[in-house]
């Protein structure tokens, strides 16, 4: 049985990662695979990051092997990590990459593991360029990619972006697998009830946390818009602030939405994530800049019909007019499309919604992973 070691968050961490790695994890060993996941015993200091909390308040994934042992600041402890892992000898070491904040602590560990000649190390890269950029990025994230055999990434903006590092190593270029992790669909009217949601309500979502690069306050001054105000629209923002929540109050204040928008600035646990996904009609993703989004492919599962702006990644995993529609990333496009997509209603989405998700498999995901492994000359 071959052996693979993914490297990245995971329980007793929070969040999309996180969540990412245990399904992928999952459907390695539905595979016949031996895996182990290695997750942070501390990811980033409590000054850095920007939310509530770094933990779930979920139970652990039964059935999975996790190693919550890696130092994100401490050297000495990603050359102990290297080492041992190193010596379990595994065929694949698969590190998840989205901030540059990693890439020495990665890039040791993948250098310490290289040494048995042996391991074949691939990256997923969610981001090698991060959306808010700092002094070092580059330098940085150039150290972590020489330590690396092979790429997969999920978009044309990170392909783009890793192409400036290297073009001589194995990559490939995968859809972004369905949050098939977070149950089932269930019915609106449940979903509605459980939030104490109005049913008759046209209800938007946008869900995840909050920062500048999403877009939320375009959504907002949307919102605003003449034919939306005042009418049957109400916005649900699910989602905790990992920035200031103030400007977003008070945009909410000013153009007199009060009425018409929820926040619960708060991590969404996991139980909860399918009530707010089923309760929406359509789910927003307003985003002035972006690589991939998560959230796209959690619609996809909930079979939820999207409005996207034309930016990074979004608009390939949108078929506009038939899964979703496709919005400029400014409030009056924005408002255009809200207004176009409850002209025609959910029901017209949900047929071709239902065709596509079935691109977004995990067992493609994973078998592109291992064509990436088995291009790896070792």
């Amino acid at each position: 049985m071959q052996k693979i070691i993914i490297i990245g968050p995971a329980h007793p961490l929070r969040g999309g990662l996180a969540s990412f790695n245990e399904r992928m994890a999952v459907e390695f060993q539905h595979a016949n695979y031996s895996v182990e996941i290695y997750s942070f015993s501390l990811q980033y200091p409590s000054l850095l990051f920007p939310g509530k909390s770094q933990f779930s308040s979920e139970p652990a994934p039964k059935n999975l092997l996790i190693h919550a042992v890696i130092n994100s600041i401490n050297p000495i402890n990603w050359i102990k990590i290297g080492k041992e892992i190193c010596k379990k000898n595994p065929d694949l070491v698969i590190f998840r990459y989205w901030i540059p904040f990693m890439a020495p602590c990665f890039g040791i560990i993948s250098k310490m593991i290289r040494k048995n000649n042996h391991t074949k190390i691939i990256c997923i890269a969610d981001n090698i360029l991060p959306h808010e950029k700092r002094i070092g990025d580059y330098q940085l994230t150039s150290f972590f990619v020489k330590n690396i055999d092979g790429f997969i990434t999920m978009s044309d903006k990170v392909t783009n972006d890793l192409l400036q590092f290297t073009n001589k190593k194995p990559l490939k270029q995968a859809i972004h697998p369905l949050y098939d992790n977070f149950g089932e669909k269930i019915d609106k009217h449940i979903s509605r009830k459980k939030l104490q949601l109005d049913i008759d309500k046209n209800i938007l979502l946008f869900f995840g946390f909050i920062r500048e690069y999403k877009g939320l306050d375009l959504l907002i001054q949307a919102m605003s818009d003449d034919r939306i105000k005042n009418k049957n629209y109400f916005l649900v923002v699910a989602g905790e602030f990992y920035q200031k929540k103030e400007p977003y109050l008070d945009l909410i204040h000013q153009t007199g939405l009060k009425n018409q928008i929820k926040i619960i600035e708060d991590f969404i646990p996991d139980s909860m994530v399918k009530y707010y996904c089923c309760a929406a009609d359509v789910i927003v993703q307003p985003y002035k800049r972006a690589t991939q989004s998560g959230v796209t492919p959690l619609a996809y599962h909930f079979e939820k019909p999207m409005i996207v702006t034309n930016v990074g990644g979004l608009p390939s995993m949108v078929k506009n007019g038939e899964t979703g529609l496709i919005a400029e990333p400014n409030p009056t496009s924005i408002a255009d499309q809200i207004v176009k997509y409850f002209e025609k209603g959910e029901s017209f989405f949900i047929p071709q919604l239902i065709k596509e998700k079935e691109r977004f498999s995990w067992l493609n995901f994973t078998k592109t992973i291992i064509e990436v492994s088995n291009d790896i000359q070792k």
